[in-house]
């Protein structure tokens, strides 16, 4: 069965739940993030937040290194930190204590609170959840070789998102090891960990591993 938006994640840990809590699978939101952040946006405390350009809002409690470049629409919440090189290309959500770290680029996508992108991350078209993390160079793939529409695959369902792009959707607490890559359409659910130099494909189920293509196994400890 392949994950919804409630199997993935609590939404109590983003500021994008009203967004996602009327999907039934999150990449139905991803059309629009854009406008969602600008009506957020709009309504936070200007004693909390900077608004240093249109469509812009940064926590004013942010660490910003000199050298980081970002466009609106984007929220950017408390206690975040960017890291030198760090490029928000607009339509993006980071919530509160998140790392965006050297030379990532963000596009199109929603992070929950307290997500590390610490290392040459690309995330696109994609929705990362409370407390997940990618390793260094760990990117997700958005569009197919093909430029064809991204269809969701696992366990012999088939959903078309109708979407050309589409990242990975990565649930609450997951684990993305270095240089690996998420295909455009990967759903990885909460608690599951994929090893470094991974190709991921399709469905990673909640609590599972994901060692190599044909190699799942589910995890020892108890969450």
């Amino acid at each position: 069965m392949i994950p919804t938006t409630s199997d993935l994640y609590d939404l109590s840990h983003t500021l994008a739940a009203p967004l996602l809590a009327n999907t039934r699978y999150p990449w139905e939101a991803l059309g629009d993030i854009g406008e969602f952040v600008r009506k957020l946006g709009a309504t936070l405390p200007e004693g909390e937040y900077d608004h240093p350009a249109e469509d812009v809002w940064i926590a004013k409690d942010v660490k910003k290194a000199a050298n980081i470049s970002v466009t609106g629409p984007c929220v950017i919440g408390k206690g975040t930190e960017l890291r030198p090189g760090a490029f928000i290309r607009g339509n993006v959500l980071i919530g509160e204590g998140c790392v965006i770290g050297n030379s990532v680029e963000l596009k199109n996508a929603i992070l929950f609170d307290g997500v590390q992108v610490p290392h040459f991350n690309y995330v696109g078209d994609s929705v990362l959840g409370y407390k997940s993390h990618l390793g260094a160079g760990a990117v997700t793939s958005n569009v197919k070789s093909d430029k064809t529409n991204v269809v969701i695959k696992g366990d012999g369902e088939e959903i078309p998102t109708g979407r050309k792009k589409v990242g990975a959707m990565v649930g609450d607490f997951t684990e993305v090891g270095c240089n690996s890559v998420l295909c455009p359409g990967s759903v990885l659910g909460p608690h599951a960990q994929v090893y470094p130099t991974s190709c991921v494909r399709g469905i990673l189920p909640a609590s599972h591993i994901w060692k190599g293509t044909g190699n799942v196994v589910p995890r020892r400890e108890n969450h």
